[in-house]
């Protein structure tokens, strides 16, 4: 659980610009990270580059959004080896849930799918 403690601590601000490469090298758009950041956690542009500017941690990331979107249950599958709708800490399931959305959207998936609509 050390690992969590670290993870959880980390800028949001630090990780952000890798998610941003990550589709970006598969073709995809900021514009694409931004709206899924967006539908998961209920942040908009404004409170999102605040979030950004303040350097925020991933556990007041996940704390101080405004909703998780009620679909999240319908994020499955496995990332970084673990299940995502098995991890039992509910802030790094959050983490692990923006992790594998961003992942569908590098791997190609359309929107409309990896924002289970």
């Amino acid at each position: 659980m050390k690992n969590n403690e670290r993870v959880f601590k980390m800028s949001f601000a630090s990780v952000y610009p890798h998610y941003i490469a990550k589709a970006e090298k598969k073709g995809r758009t900021k514009a694409e990270v931004d709206e899924i950041i967006y539908w998961l956690t209920g942040y908009n542009e404004q409170s999102f580059l605040q979030l950004i500017e303040n350097k925020t941690d991933f556990r007041t990331f996940f704390e101080e959004a405004p909703q998780l979107h009620p679909n999240v249950s319908k994020i499955t599958g496995v990332i970084c080896g673990y299940r995502v709708e098995e991890i039992e800490d509910p802030l790094m399931q959050k983490i692990r849930y923006l992790d594998k959305l961003i992942d569908e959207l590098a791997k190609g998936k359309k929107m409309e799918k990896i924002l289970r609509q």
